[in-house]
């Protein structure tokens, strides 16, 4: 019996069998303002060939599940011959879904799974879970640990003991890297050029040169000079799609400080936008959205925690998912929590090798684990039971 683990995120799919590797594929489908009329899905991506004004289709709204036509497609691209050919009598899957997913996406699921693909076998979790697991795999003597998840829709902070998630802890941010991406396409369609079309590209200038401040108002003074001496600036070359297939950060020594540029190329010039939009997710209600940042809602959540485990919980915290990559992240998180923790409490923050594959690692390693065969349902069980075998045996 193969198994195929699947964490479904609302940006990328991270799919593979539990005894290969894993692959990341944008989970949509695009338009694409050359061919109106093909859509492409998942990794077709790479086929378009003029990637500006890309139309994007996505299966998730507000980080939950809504648009199934959608998913389907996707799925069916996966499971099917062009990708990972999957035998569904001989395999059994393991899927991702948020927290707290609404009922009715969850029923849907569990007849999609095993009425529609007739997959054997399903476990549907957390992603966190899966982040957790893992983690406690790999430091086993360790009981407690919390994982931030910050991902396309929502960072989730959520507390583990002893493999079980703690409810009264769990906690969500309405920040993800679409926010960040929308926010920086206003600033620099407000100042510069208007990007409110070019979601691909400006996502793409956002991994490329933003960054998290360890010191706002330093970086704030640093961007306002003129000149040499303004060590923030950078220079973006745009992609015409043509001769430049993938934007890219002019090098400092080409930069152009008196103003003129060789024609042909177009170039965004990005001064404090490059932290100051990553820095919403330490305080968003800079942009008016009245939550705590990452730091404070970590703090929040484990005062939420029995006192004895407190402790425990700041020297595991872990992040997982794409925002943790941008540079300076972790740095940041844990300056802020320490400045936030008493004194006596060690803080230690731990950013995995790929946050975004971590939690399928996670599910990777739990399919392999002597006890997978009691956490999954089988077909015989649905087909039997129907809906509350499902709600009886995922703790979700």
């Amino acid at each position: 019996m193969t198994t195929v683990v699947l964490d479904n995120g609302a940006y990328t799919a991270k799919i593979g069998y539990s005894h290969e590797n894993v692959s990341v594929i944008p989970n949509c489908q695009f338009r694409s303002k050359t061919a109106r009329l093909k859509t492409f899905t998942a990794n077709q991506i790479d086929e378009i060939k003029d990637p500006s004004g890309l139309f994007y289709i996505l299966p998730f709204q507000k980080g939950y599940l809504v648009n199934w036509d959608v998913q389907r497609k996707v799925w069916d691209h996966l499971f099917g011959k062009e990708m990972y050919k999957v035998d569904f009598a001989d395999t059994s899957i393991v899927i991702t879904e948020p927290y707290f997913n609404f009922t009715s996406i969850q029923e849907s699921m569990n007849e999609i799974l095993f009425e529609e693909y007739q997959f054997q076998a399903a476990l549907r979790i957390n992603a966190g879970s899966l982040s957790a697991h893992k983690y406690f795999q790999e430091n086993s003597s360790e009981l407690c640990c919390i994982v931030v998840d910050s991902g396309y829709s929502f960072t989730h902070i959520v507390p583990y003991c002893r493999g079980k998630k703690m409810k009264d802890g769990i906690c969500r941010l309405n920040v993800g890297g679409k926010l960040l991406t929308n926010h920086l396409k206003e600033i620099i369609s407000y100042r510069q050029l208007h990007v409110m079309d070019e979601t691909h590209v400006i996502n793409q200038v956002k991994e490329d040169v933003c960054y998290v401040s360890q010191d706002f108002y330093k970086d704030m003074a640093v961007a306002q000079l003129k000149g040499k001496e303004n060590t923030v600036m950078r220079d973006y070359v745009l992609p015409d799609f043509s001769t430049i297939k993938k934007g890219f950060c002019k090098p400092l020594e080409e930069m152009n400080f008196t103003g003129k540029c060789k024609t042909g190329e177009q170039i965004l010039r990005l001064t404090n936008e490059r932290f100051a939009v990553p820095e919403t997710a330490f305080h968003p209600s800079d942009i008016g959205i009245q939550e705590m940042g990452i730091p404070e809602a970590l703090v929040n959540s484990v005062q939420n925690l029995p006192e004895e485990m407190q402790p425990h919980f700041f020297k595991n915290i872990v992040l997982t998912g794409g925002n943790t990559l941008f540079s300076g992240f972790r740095d940041r998180v844990y300056k802020d929590v320490r400045s936030l923790t008493p004194t006596d409490f060690d803080v230690s923050v731990v950013q995995p090798q790929n946050p975004i594959c971590y939690p399928w690692e996670g599910g990777k390693l739990l399919s392999e684990n002597p006890d997978f065969d009691e956490m999954v349902v089988t077909r015989e069980d649905y087909e039997e039971n129907g809906h509350c075998i499902c709600e009886e045996k995922f703790d979700i």
